[in-house]
C-alpha cells in the first residue's frame, strides 16, 4: 500500500512537473510550489534560477531581527540614512519618525516600508555591517546556498536567491509567530508624530480573500527583480511553500497564485 501510494505520489510529481499549458500560463518566469510535511516538489518552472528577489528579503530581516531578542518595545528613529538613494522609492515614514522595534517591523513586513526594514539593521548591535554579516550567517544556518545579502531592504539587486532557499525561508519564518501574525495582517494604524494615526495595509491582496488560509506572505518588486510573491499557505488541507519570482504586470503574482492553486487542487485531487 505504501509502495502503491509513493508510486502515485511520483506520478502526480511528474506530471504536475512536466512543461505544460499550465506552466505556460503563467506570467512568472520562476514558479516552485513545494509540500512542506513531504517535501513533495507539487509544481516547478525554472526552479534552479538565481535571481533577484527584492524585498522577500524583508522576511531574513525579520528572522534575525526576531532571533536577536532585541526589545521589541525599544524606540527607533527614521533617519536621513534610511532614505532610498539608490532608487528614490517613496516611504510613509518621514525623517524624524519614531517607532517601536516591533512597529518597525510590523509596517516592514505587511507594507514593505524600506525606511523601517533599513532602520531595523542600522539599529542592530554592530550596525548595518553587522546587520548584513548576521543575515548571511542565518542563511547558511538555514542551508540556503544560493542565497546573498547586501543589504536589507530589498532594494538592491545583489540580494538574490533561488526557489528551494526560498522555501527554507519560509519554512524557518512560519516557526516565529511574530512574522506569521505580522505577514498577514490586513492593516495596521501606527501613531506618527504629533499624534496623528496613519494606516499601513498589506501588499499581498490575498490575504484579504478568505478563501486563502496564508500563514506566511511577502512581496517584493525591483527592476530587475520583477513583481515576485512567496507564501506558505494551507491547501486542501496541506502546508504548500509558493515562490513566484520576476512576474511581469502588477497583478499577474496574484493571479499566478491562483491559478498554482487551482492546478494543484486539480492535480492533487486525481491522487
Amino acid at each position: 500500500m505504501r509502495t502503491t501510494a509513493a508510486a502515485d505520489a511520483g506520478q502526480a510529481v511528474a506530471r504536475l512537473t512536466t512543461p505544460s499549458s499550465q506552466a505556460a500560463a503563467l506570467r512568472s518566469s520562476v514558479a516552485y510550489v513545494q509540500d512542506l510535511a513531504t517535501s513533495t516538489v507539487l509544481f516547478s518552472k525554472n526552479e534552479d534560477t538565481v535571481r533577484p528577489i527584492a524585498s522577500i528579503s524583508k522576511l531574513m530581516t525579520a528572522l534575525v531581527v526576531v532571533d536577536a531578542n532585541l526589545p521589541m518595545d525599544e524606540m527607533l528613529e527614521v533617519s536621513d540614512d534610511d532614505i532610498d538613494r539608490l532608487r528614490h522609492a517613496a516611504s510613509r515614514l518621514p525623517v524624524g519618525t519614531r517607532l517601536s522595534r516591533a512597529d518597525m517591523l510590523h509596517v516592514a513586513l505587511m507594507s514593505s516600508e524600506n525606511r523601517a526594514a533599513h532602520a531595523l539593521g542600522r539599529y542592530y548591535p554592530g550596525g548595518m555591517p553587522a546587520f548584513v554579516r548576521a543575515m548571511n550567517e542565518k542563511a547558511r544556518e538555514l542551508g540556503m546556498l544560493d542565497t546573498h545579502f547586501v543589504e536589507p531592504t530589498g532594494l538592491s539587486s545583489e540580494n538574490v536567491s533561488s526557489p528551494r532557499d526560498l522555501v527554507r525561508l519560509l519554512r524557518a519564518a512560519s516557526q516565529r509567530p511574530l512574522i506569521h501574525r505580522y505577514t498577514t495582517d490586513t492593516e495596521y494604524d501606527v501613531e506618527m508624530r504629533k499624534g496623528r494615526m496613519q494606516t499601513f495595509r498589506n501588499t499581498n491582496a490575498l490575504v484579504r480573500n478568505a478563501d486563502w488560509d496564508i500563514k506566511v506572505s511577502k512581496t517584493g518588486y525591483i527592476n530587475e527583480a520583477g513583481e515576485c510573491l512567496v507564501m506558505l499557505a494551507r491547501i486542501n488541507g496541506r502546508d504548500l511553500a509558493i515562490v513566484l519570482l520576476d512576474s511581469q504586470g502588477k497583478y499577474s503574482r496574484v493571479a499566478d497564485a491562483v491559478r498554482i492553486r487551482k492546478f494543484v487542487q486539480n492535480e492533487v485531487a486525481m491522487l
